[in-house]
């Protein structure tokens, strides 16, 4: 295939990303912008297999490489619970980072083949190119197998911090750049591959001490990463289709993560060096809450209260998530729905451990689009709500974030549940969120716990409201 046509291959697809970002935000064209996504990718795939340099590649590592690696993917999808889908997430930008330090290294090994110099003659631009993607790839590729970790429960979620972290991580950042600077001059081997280690290093201090309660920042910061990853090695092998699609991820991973950050009412900076969410604190909400009477029932009180009721609003979170309540929820609402109730969905931006996490768990359960809202379009029903049923959301909930200003949540929007009649909340225990906040609505009169596994309980409720 001539260079032209390759490069109007690269345009339709590029088009095409565009067309599944806009349908990717919003649930109703979610499917549609996945498509289109799929399209896309596999026109610059067979463009780029059949570009003129190809047949003098030969096809058979590539071939190979593209069977192993779609076999995994068909097996990981099919097998993949929604519920884990922030690792997942996380796993994949690991591996987009992976990829950039390995194809940074082949251009640097065999730049003729690139068409950037030759073997110790890299071109200038490139040596820049190539060292940016190099570090960026690194750090998203350490940085990724730290969240997944956390995600995964294989190390503790809480932020995990040492004495001068802080200017541990600006020292080994201002010695990235240093030989950065010094590769650009020389095209060494040795420090190009110095580069690569300290940013694994950095990317492994700077996602440690970040706690559970900004993972849903942490991953689409990640997603960001990868993009511009994948953008600088693109500028670096002169591959159009690269740098469009990293620039279309970075740019949105970037806008995500300051819509994330709004949503918490914190900066950027203060997400990577606050250390957000501590087990300490959580030990002394419980330890506080021993002291205050809450008020529990059982699920066939909250299938009473609900029966009775003709507006409910459901606020889900993580804990519906690690139960797979969602098949649950989605029968309790029926079954409330046939007898005249109301029903509609809160989602919180950072509910969960990544950005639309909620929303892909409803979906899987076919709640219908049009009863899910965000915060902004449901916050003032609240008070026309009879119950709101919270189940496994904490942080998000807790009304000091509006009234203490002592509280490590303070200025956070939240869903202003308590303003409802009655609020029925599902929690196994009194223990604090990831915030490491105890939560103020646990005491409120109008609330009530439901203490329990999220599936359980919500499986109580349908069995009493069926009888």
């Amino acid at each position: 295939m001539p260079a032209s046509l390759t490069a109007l291959a690269y345009l339709i697809a590029a088009v095409l990303f565009i067309l599944a970002l806009r349908g990717l935000s919003h649930p109703e064209t979610s499917r549609r912008g996945n498509m289109m996504g799929m399209t896309g990718m596999a026109i610059a795939i067979v463009a780029t297999l059949a570009h003129a340099n190809m047949f003098a590649i030969g096809y058979g590592l590539i071939v190979l490489g593209i069977l192993i690696g779609g076999a995994v993917g068909c097996f990981i999808a099919l097998r993949i619970q929604m519920t884990a889908l922030p690792q997942l997430v996380a796993a994949f930008h690991s591996l987009v980072g992976l990829a950039a330090v390995f194809v940074a290294a082949a251009a640097l090994n065999a730049p003729e083949a690139f068409g950037i110099g030759t073997a110790g003659h890299v071109h200038l631009q490139s040596l820049i190119e190539m060292s940016i993607g190099l570090a960026i790839g690194a750090i998203t590729f350490s940085g990724s197998v730290i969240a997944f970790a956390k995600l995964q429960a294989l190390m503790k979620g809480a932020p995990i911090t040492f004495p001068l972290q802080h200017p541990l991580n600006a020292a080994l950042g201002a010695l990235l750049v240093l030989l950065i600077i010094i590769f650009v001059a020389t095209g060494s081997q040795v420090v190009f591959w110095l580069i690569a280690a300290l940013a694994i290093v950095l990317g492994f201090l700077l996602i440690i001490p970040i706690g559970g309660a900004d993972m849903p920042v942490v991953v689409s910061m990640l997603n960001s990463y990868s993009g511009w990853a994948a953008s600088g090695i693109g500028f670096t092998i002169q591959n159009l289709a690269l740098i469009i699609t990293g620039a279309l991820v970075g740019a949105s991973g970037a806008i995500l993560s300051y819509i994330m950050c709004k949503g918490m009412n914190r900066s950027i900076f203060n997400v990577l060096l606050g250390g957000f969410g501590t087990e300490s604190g959580g030990a002394a909400a419980a330890a506080g809450a021993q002291d205050r009477t809450v008020k529990s029932g059982a699920p066939e009180d909250a299938a009473f209260i609900l029966r009775n009721a003709a507006k409910v609003i459901v606020v889900p979170g993580y804990g519906m998530a690690v139960a797979q309540a969602q098949h649950a929820l989605r029968e309790m609402a029926d079954v409330l729905k046939k007898e005249g109730v109301e029903i509609k969905y809160a989602i919180h931006p950072v509910a969960g451990r990544m950005p639309g996490h909620m929303n892909v768990l409803l979906a899987e359960a076919n709640v219908p689009y049009d009863e899910v809202f965000e915060l902004e379009e449901i916050n003032h029903e609240f008070s026309t709500a009879d119950v709101v049923y919270v189940i496994g959301a904490n942080d998000v909930t807790n009304p000091a974030a509006k009234t203490d200003r002592t509280s490590a949540i303070y200025g956070m929007p939240i869903l202003e549940v308590d303003k409802a009649r009655t609020v029925l909340f599902v929690k196994r225990s009194m223990a604090s969120g990831y915030a490491g906040v105890e939560n103020e609505l646990f005491f409120r009169p109008n609330t009530m716990m439901l203490f329990g596994d999220a599936k359980k309980v919500t499986e109580g409720i349908v069995k009493a409201l069926a009888h």
